[in-house]
């Protein structure tokens, strides 16, 4: 050993090497120090060593000491600027998440963040004069993140607020691009004049940008321009659009433009230029789409891009067909040639028989069904699918028609040709319910809806099937689903509130009655519904207050009419009471009993002279009614008058009513008396009441019209 050195205090190990230490370049260790006062190494805490179980090493993470035992070092300005930017991209990025997400708030707020602290990073920088290294794209996309997120939530004076900095500012050369979102929002609020100033604006400035972002901007020009009104303006941007690059789209909305201002000539050129547009999809792609049919590639995304914008394609060429077919010549008739011819000589030739559908459709629009069967008869020899179809127009044709038997035959080709039609379905369900074949029309409406889940025409008629089948459950059942497809359908509402009813449970009844009436207000037949339950209930004073509901909407339903009457008669308000007999004998003038109810009034009031001039005439009109020549009799007789000769014709009439009435048999049991059959019941269905209906009696308690044996009619 070189006495040089001494290494006692050394536990067992050489002190670390200072290599690849950072800030120790060109140190020389200790150990070397060549000095003329030379010491011995008497620590070696600095090198990571404990001072007293040698082998042990800290724990990482303990205390202020770094993984390697080390003191953390400080972040340097360069190391903490990277950090924060990657933080700011980071919220950015979930920002957007969170937007694509529907996570609007939540968006806006991690926009919101992002803008704060990289306002923070630049302000840092310029604290340390480096404002050269600002970056000028994060604080442009974090100033755009926060506009557009502004503009998602519906916050429209914030987004243009945010956006108007921006462009404002010359740091940004593609700023101008912002102009289009300011102009979306102000033709989101109908400012379509500050929208189409916008637009511009973003054409001027963005002198550089691609043809298609051109083009789009023109497009939101003329959309704007139709708003307005000013179609001559919008037909000049769409024009120069379809010059350039041509969609079905643009094409279509120039068609509505010239539809608007009835240039017919030009509609057919239109059209005719929108049948010149390629189809979406290569014939190359179509062998593609043919070879990869059951491959790995069958409905990938491009794929499926593709057939969406072939739909688009085919949607706005059937609806520009049948758009101007019935306007472009004098008849509509030519018009629908015209089309079909266009179509027949262009690729898209495959539309042609849907025009032909839709022609079948325009007769009977015009109740020509004649017309329309014929057009859909044409269709026997073509595809199976249009087959399909046809047929199922055309038995919907004769069920209106009411020839039931070929509406049944074409039903059932039409379920041959395709057994997934649920209109066929239900047209033969339909059939066989007019044939009483209630279980099998049962059977084609449930299937109808296993194919299409929201029929509902199929849900529809099987509670009707099932209210016949006197299945009121499953009617039930049925309603209520249809219920919640089609929410306010006076129809299903009806039958719930009528089912109900059945069972009794009046309650729920006048419930759905009441909904009813909020969707048919002033409906006289609800209203009266809704008396008939309160009466029911003994409710009287409600029960009043619809019937006189029912009558002002509706003045001659005979039985709220009677209703009102007897009810003013059992309360002793005969001058009431004789308005509504009145009216009833105005409604039914042929039924003398009104009348003879009118002369009672009176007769009531004290005024015996008018109900003796009535009786009289009653008695002239109607001379063999015995009921009108006893109260004759009576009257007369009361006030000392001559009655003699009613006396003799009613004598006369009560003699030959005994002649003619046959001698009962001494064995003949009196006739049971009639029980009103029990209502039929909802099984199971919670809160139905058990109790029978009560039979209400139409007779009123102590007046002379009862004694006379005289009823309502």
């Amino acid at each position: 050993q070189n006495p040089k050195y001494n290494f006692e205090g050394v536990s067992q190990r050489p002190p670390p090497s200072s290599y690849m230490r950072q800030g120790t370049a060109g140190r020389v260790p200790t150990a070397f120090r060549s000095s003329a006062g030379e010491r011995p190494v008497t620590s070696n805490r600095g090198a990571g060593f404990p001072a007293t179980s040698a082998g042990k090493r800290p724990e990482a993470g303990s205390g202020n000491t770094s993984a390697s035992g080390l003191k953390p070092l400080e972040e340097t300005p360069e190391l903490m600027f990277k950090r924060m930017e990657k933080e700011v991209n980071t919220l950015l990025d979930k920002s957007s998440e969170a937007k694509l997400a529907g996570n609007l708030t939540n968006a806006l707020n991690l926009a919101k963040e992002a803008v704060s602290k990289e306002k923070k990073l630049r302000n840092l920088k310029e604290d340390a004069g480096l404002a050269e290294q600002i970056n000028v794209d994060l604080t442009y996309g974090a100033c755009v993140n926060l506009g557009i997120m502004y503009q998602a939530n519906g916050m429209f004076q914030e987004a243009l607020n945010t956006y108007s900095l921006v462009v404002r500012n010359k740091d940004y050369p593609s700023s101008g691009r912002l102009r289009v979102n300011m102009g979306n929002i102000y033709y989101s609020q109908k400012k379509y004049s500050s929208a189409v100033k916008m637009y511009r604006m973003a054409l001027d400035q963005l002198q550089n940008i691609g043809k298609h972002m051109k083009f789009q901007i023109m497009c939101n020009i003329a959309n704007t321009f139709v708003q307005m009104g000013q179609y001559h303006d919008a037909i000049e941007s769409y024009e120069t659009i379809i010059q350039g690059e041509p969609t079905h789209k643009v094409a279509y909305n120039l068609l509505l433009c010239y539809y608007a201002l009835g240039d017919t000539e030009r509609m057919k050129k239109t059209f005719t230029q929108m049948l010149m547009i390629e189809i979406p999809g290569s014939e190359e792609d179509d062998e593609m789409e043919e070879t990869q049919e059951k491959g790995p590639f069958a409905n990938d995304a491009l794929s499926e891009y593709i057939k969406e914008m072939r739909r688009d394609a085919f949607k706005f060429v059937i609806d520009s067909a049948k758009l101007i077919a019935p306007v472009i010549e004098k008849d509509w008739i030519t018009g629908y040639e015209w089309v079909a011819e266009t179509l027949r000589a262009s690729d898209y030739s495959v539309l042609e028989s849907e025009i032909g559908i839709y022609k079948a459709e325009q007769y009977i629009r015009m109740k020509d069904y004649e017309q329309a069967i014929e057009v859909f008869k044409s269709f026997e020899k073509k595809d199976q699918n249009l087959m399909a179809r046809a047929a199922t127009n055309i038995s919907f044709l004769y069920f209106i028609e009411r020839d039931f038997k070929n509406a049944d035959r074409y039903a059932d080709i039409a379920i041959k040709n395709d057994r997934y039609n649920a209109k066929a379905l239900v047209n033969k369900g339909n059939c066989l319910f007019r044939k009483e074949d209630l279980e099998s029309a049962k059977e084609f409406y449930l299937e109808a809806i296993g194919v299409e889940a929201d029929c509902v025409e199929a849900i529809y008629n099987l509670g009707i099937v099932n209210r016949k089948l006197e299945n009121d459950l499953e009617a039930l059942q049925a309603f209520e689903k249809l219920q919640t497809i089609m929410s306010n359908a006076p129809e299903v509402m009806y039958h719930i509130a009528s089912i109900y009813e059945n069972a009794r449970n009046y309650n729920q009844a006048i419930k759905w009655y009441n909904l009813l009436l909020t969707n048919l207000p002033n409906d006289p037949g609800v209203l009266l519904k809704l008396g008939q339950l309160y009466e029911e209930k003994g409710d009287e004073n409600q029960s009043f207050h619809y019937y006189m509901e029912s009558y002002r909407n509706y003045p001659v339903n005979l039985d709220v009419v009677s209703w009102l009457a007897v009810f003013y008669a059992k309360s002793e308000l005969f001058e009431k009471a004789l308005t509504f007999f009145e009216r009833a004998s105005q409604i039914q003038p042929q039924n003398y009993k009104w009348r003879i109810m009118v002369a009672s009034c009176y007769r009531r009031m004290g005024n015996d002279n008018k109900a003796l001039e009535i009786y009289e005439q009653v008695h002239q009109e109607h001379p063999e009614n015995i009921e009108c020549l006893q109260v004759l009799v009576t009257m007369l007789k009361g006030t000392g008058q001559n009655y003699e000769h009613y006396n003799t014709q009613l004598k006369k009439l009560l003699r030959d009513k005994e002649m003619n009435q046959p001698v009962p048999s001494m064995q003949e049991e009196e006739p049971p008396m009639y029980e009103p059959p029990p209502a039929r019941e909802v099984q199971q269905r919670p809160g139905t009441s058990r109790k029978g209906r009560k039979v209400p009696s139409k007779q009123v308690d102590e007046d002379d019209w009862v004694n006379q044996d005289i009823e309502l009619p």
